[in-house]
């Protein structure tokens, strides 16, 4: 029997209410929508540690950066020097392996199993020998969250880089062996530079401003603790509602320009004839505040930080959907550390060592349900359970609490009232029981 392929894509900052056909009917991602229709779609997708490194080698090796040991972008911990990955398995079992796009590892050349890559700065060297002005020519910086637009011709833009080097390898790979190719885009993390047409999308849209909560009405009353990343990288609090709004059109473009641009992988593919036998797995490594509650960037285990897309289209031909799979969803909780087991079992490879994710074809199916920890850097720490999730700061100990079933926007804190008091305590104490925790976190 042909082995399948594996095409995992993932983008950069991208928050989980960013796709049209998970409900979000501002935005304009007619290709991520061709994956929910024709696949499954998590719903409840966290990444454990939301910033960039961590969540890669979550990804790369199964195991959550508390287990891993990587909680912050250092480089004083190699977990994937470590820990078995995923792309080394595939290599020994005859995949050709490839990247194409951002990978985030330490050294920058070391790609821990995966044969060959093509990173962002042989884009720039490419951009500088062909005498051309690269994407980073507007001066804005990788967490100012102002917008500004890109001016390069679409062609020449790092986003369309990764996808040309996509469509490279697939048109010349070595036909006998399947393949595992990752295509991470370094979208839409800042600078917010999309080209004018991709802005032009959105020109005069009604985007809705970003969301208020009862805890963070009042500038002069917000929980610092989970502010310091807002403060360091951007200071988007300060910004008016029309900024905002700026911001997000900007955002949203910079989505609409990775998904166009997919659209030319995917007919390349369709040409190729490698759908029928190529799975499709999409994913971010964590998300983006957008401003809700005055916040940006990442780090915090808020919905719009830490909940991320992630989408899984099976083979099939084009215009024939897999009946099995097409259109699901799955509303249980799910982790980047469950696509190193999933990738392994549709390739029909068994690892003897236990991992901590799950294979997500099976999940979908059974009747359990995880509890979800989190730890960022050693300052930020969350729990999900029954809908209900925790969320504790090391900076001056701040503390909130939402039940998600209700409120899916986290805006009504339940972390000091008297009535859910027993509830706090209990996954408070679940917390302090993880191998994780490295504070002391007081009792309740």
């Amino acid at each position: 029997m042909k082995k399948p392929n594996v095409l995992l894509i993932t983008t950069d900052q991208q928050r989980f209410d960013t796709i049209a056909a998970l409900g979000n009917n501002e935005i304009y991602t007619p290709h991520l929508n061709w994956l929910v229709d024709e696949g499954i779609a998590f719903t409840r997708c966290y990444t454990d540690c939301p910033i960039c490194m961590p969540a890669r080698a979550t990804i790369m090796t199964g195991k959550p950066a508390f287990k891993h040991g990587l909680v912050d972008n250092l480089n004083d911990v190699l977990p994937m020097k470590d820990n078995i990955t995923f792309p080394s398995i595939l290599t020994k079992n005859g995949y050709q392996t490839r990247a194409a796009g951002k990978l985030h590892f330490h050294p920058m050349r070391t790609y821990y199993g995966i044969e060959h890559a093509e990173l962002p700065m042989d884009y720039f060297n490419e951009m500088r020998k062909q005498g051309k002005t690269s994407t980073r020519a507007h001066g804005i910086g990788e967490n100012e969250m102002e917008p500004i637009i890109n001016t390069i011709d679409e062609a020449d833009t790092l986003t369309h880089w990764i996808v040309d080097r996509s469509i490279n390898f697939i048109e010349n790979r070595d036909p006998t062996r399947p393949f595992f190719l990752w295509t991470s885009f370094t979208k839409p993390h800042p600078p917010l530079d999309p080209n004018l047409s991709y802005w032009e999308l959105y020109k005069d849209a009604p985007l809705s401003p970003p969301v208020i909560g009862d805890w963070s009405n009042n500038p002069d009353k917000l929980p610092q603790g989970f502010y310091e990343p807002t403060y360091r990288l951007n200071n988007i609090n300060r910004m008016s509602e029309y900024q905002l709004l700026q911001i997000k059109r900007a955002y949203y473009a910079c989505i609409s320009q990775i998904d166009y641009n997919l659209g030319l992988l995917f007919a390349r593919m369709r040409e190729l004839d490698l759908l029928e036998n190529t799975w499709i797995i999409f994913t971010s490594d964590h998300g983006e505040m957008l401003g809700d509650h005055r916040m940006g960037a990442k780090s915090v285990f808020l919905e719009g930080s830490a909940h991320i897309p992630l989408i899984i289209k099976p083979p099939s031909k084009f215009g024939e959907s897999n009946s099995k799979y097409s259109g699901l969803t799955c509303d249980k909780i799910s982790t980047l550390a469950d696509i190193m087991p999933t990738i392994l079992s549709i390739c029909g490879i068994k690892l003897e060592e236990e991992l901590y994710g799950v294979n997500l074809l099976d999940y979908i199916y059974n009747d359990n349900e995880r509890v979800f920890y989190g730890n960022c850097a050693n300052q930020y720490f969350a729990i999900i359970e029954n809908g209900y999730k925790f969320l504790y700061s090391v900076h001056g100990g701040s503390e909130l609490m939402f039940f998600l079933d209700n409120d899916p926007y986290e805006q009504h804190n339940l972390a000091d009232k008297l009535e859910f008091a027993d509830k706090k305590a209990h996954l408070k104490g679940l917390m302090i029981k993880v191998d994780f925790l490295k504070i002391n976190l007081p009792s309740a």
